[in-house]
């Protein structure tokens, strides 16, 4: 199975950016179709982004649309979240989760393996 290893979070002022990385390792990256959730204290966790096995296809929740971009290097076996404009609302646990399912998918059941998260906080 595949272990997923994030990294890439911190602290950025309201309107900055952060770029979350995603290693997979144990098998191909290119197995999975991927996805980031995210959990702040008290709240449940959510679909921020996903992306098929080969990249052809993704997928936002409204709130990060033309924020933020999910991308994939097979190659690399890592997945990336590029993060702009970030807000305060955006503080949070950042997940990546993978999935052998072939589409994107918004709920988090259907991944069956995740990282261990990376944490996101932005100050206003």
């Amino acid at each position: 199975q595949v272990q997923l290893v994030e990294s890439g979070g911190g602290l950025v002022q309201a309107g900055g950016s952060l770029r979350l990385s995603c290693a997979a390792s144990g098998r191909p990256l290119s197995t999975y179709s991927m996805g980031w959730f995210r959990q702040a204290p008290g709240k449940e966790r959510e679909f921020v982004a996903g992306i098929t096995r080969t990249g052809g296809n993704t997928a936002y929740a409204d709130s990060v649309k033309g924020r933020f971009t999910i991308s994939r290097d097979n190659a690399k076996n890592t997945v990336y979240l590029e993060m702009n404009s970030l807000k305060p609302e955006d503080s949070a646990e950042y997940y990546c989760a993978a999935t052998v399912l072939w589409s994107v998918y918004s709920v988090a059941k259907q991944y069956a393996y995740w990282g261990q998260g990376t944490q996101v906080t932005v100050s206003s």
